[in-house]
């Protein structure tokens, strides 16, 4: 495998568990203290694009590897 897709799958790692933990926060802080459900959904959608974001990282990786292969 070569260096750079490794830091890359690396990294997308890191974003996919960041986003994780922060839906999960977001998700009980918003029931913590009873935030609007407008506010939870934009919450929502933000570890929805992170989540979104890690997938295009993942497979930007997986083509990288790809190439280095041929």
């Amino acid at each position: 495998m070569a260096e750079g897709s490794g830091r890359a799958g690396r990294r997308a790692a890191l974003v996919l568990a960041g986003t994780g933990l922060f839906w999960i926060a977001a998700t009980w802080f918003g029931g913590a203290w009873g935030l609007s459900n407008r506010v939870r959904a934009l919450l929502d959608l933000i570890a929805l694009a992170g989540f979104g974001l890690a997938l295009w990282m993942t497979y930007q990786a997986w083509r990288e590897r790809q190439d280095d292969e041929r």
